[in-house]
């Protein structure tokens, strides 16, 4: 049941995340500017996974990812067994790269 709520994060070595001065988190995050999508993925029953399209936007200088984090909760999971798999709700988090000079 504790195994049900997890997180993966995956960063980039080879760049530098957009820093964020006036951040006042105290988490990993810790001075850096991030970006939180919390949604519902819908799945098609024809198709066979889940893509969510992440848009350019003024939040993302450089158009590049440089740390993203996917997090799955019970109550996403529960979703997920009532829909048969066709709704999951996911928070996200990412921080983009820094861009360069």
């Amino acid at each position: 049941m504790l195994t049900s709520c997890y997180s993966i994060r995956v960063r980039n070595v080879n760049g530098a995340p957009q820093l964020d001065p006036f951040s006042e988190r105290d988490d990993y995050y810790r001075g850096m500017d991030v970006v939180e999508i919390d949604t519902v993925l819908n799945k098609k029953l024809t198709s066979k996974d889940f893509t969510y399209i992440i848009k350019e936007s003024d939040a993302c200088e450089s158009g590049k990812i440089n740390i993203l984090e996917y997090r799955n909760t019970f109550g996403g999971i529960l979703l997920s067994a009532i829909t048969f798999g066709n709704k999951r709700k996911v928070k996200i988090k990412y921080v983009c790269e820094k861009p360069s000079n």
